[in-house]
């Protein structure tokens, strides 16, 4: 049996070596950590790798990857965490929210953590102030869930004769009681009824989608989480079939078929946290490096989309986003 086969049997879904483990010991690795799965990983690793090479570290020639992905079964992060602590990484990047970088707190306080969420991370009790965060830990932290509010006000500049609003959530996602509560005071403010639905799982993201079609739902917000990230291709495509237009959190939805977004460039926030990793490669400590707030929100809406749904764009929506496709 070859030596890469033996890695990849011995590693499962959870685990994928990015370089050989027969690499230089002096040779740093950076860990990845993310809720949701390998292949979620995977696809934010060029961001990350750019944000590195920023700091002059590039896969292969002075850096390695080593990546675990929860599938977003929270449940599976401690021991993840602990994988990458007995593997003896230099640095730990912690995605897919506050529950893989606390997982990664729990298991080690002496190896630097990096976060890249949209949780609040002193309540999440990760850091002790944003300027001076302690510890081993700091990261990039955005606004998520709590732009809800905004969403629903784009979806009904975009959609006006929409009335009865669906909101997909992860229940398991964090502060979720409160975004709930804000979503419904938002729409009580423009005289929308809002009916939430919840999905903690693939399969229930389907159940959800048929039942807030029978519900007569005319227009959709997906909530963030890990999980309803990761499943963007899904949800763009189950919106398009039942022709209900959606505003997502994240663009890369938009990218996939999505008709609208509104978010942080999430690519962009991982790339700094590759920033952050690198300049702890380089001796600095993740207790002096502040933790980073993005501002930056974009607005993206799919043309093609509005046009296979039967929706004109009105032109001071369009005037708005940072990027239209077409």
């Amino acid at each position: 049996m070859r030596r890469r086969e033996f890695i990849t049997m011995l590693g499962g879904a959870g685990m994928w070596p990015v370089a050989a483990r027969a690499q230089q010991p002096q040779m740093p690795v950076v860990g990845y950590l993310h809720a949701a799965s390998i292949e979620a990983a995977q696809l934010s690793l060029p961001a990350l790798s750019k944000g590195l090479r920023e700091t002059g570290h590039v896969e292969g020639r002075n850096v390695a990857f080593e990546l675990r992905g929860a599938n977003n079964d929270y449940n599976l992060l401690p021991e993840l965490a602990a994988e990458l602590v007995r593997r003896r990484v230099a640095v730990i990047v912690a995605g897919g929210g506050a529950v893989s970088a606390i997982a990664a707190k729990t298991a080690t306080a002496t190896i630097p953590i990096v976060f890249n969420m949209a949780d609040d991370p002193i309540a999440s009790g990760l850091v002790a102030t944003f300027n001076r965060p302690g510890g081993n830990v700091t990261g990039i932290t955005f606004l998520a869930s709590e732009l809800g509010p905004k969403r629903l006000g784009l979806l009904k500049e975009l959609v006006p004769r929409a009335t009865h609003y669906a909101a997909l959530i992860n229940p398991n996602a964090p502060n979720v009681d409160s975004h709930i509560a804000e979503l419904r005071a938002a729409a009580l403010g423009v005289e929308r009824h809002i009916e939430v639905f919840t999905a903690s799982s693939t399969g229930e993201i389907d159940t959800a989608f048929a039942l807030l079609v029978q519900r007569g739902s005319d227009a959709l917000i997906v909530g963030s989480s890990s999980l309803l990230n990761s499943r963007r291709v899904q949800l763009a495509t189950l919106a398009a079939y039942h022709h209900l237009p959606a505003i997502f959190y994240d663009r890369r939805a938009t990218e996939v078929g999505g008709l609208m977004s509104y978010g942080t460039n999430i690519l962009d926030a991982t790339r700094q946290a590759g920033i952050y990793a690198g300049r702890i490669l380089k001796g600095e400590r993740a207790a002096d490096l502040p933790v980073v707030q993005s501002t930056k929100f974009e607005l993206v809406i799919n043309l093609q989309t509005a046009k296979t749904l039967g929706i004109t764009v009105p032109p001071t929506l369009l005037a708005q986003a940072d990027e239209v496709i077409e």
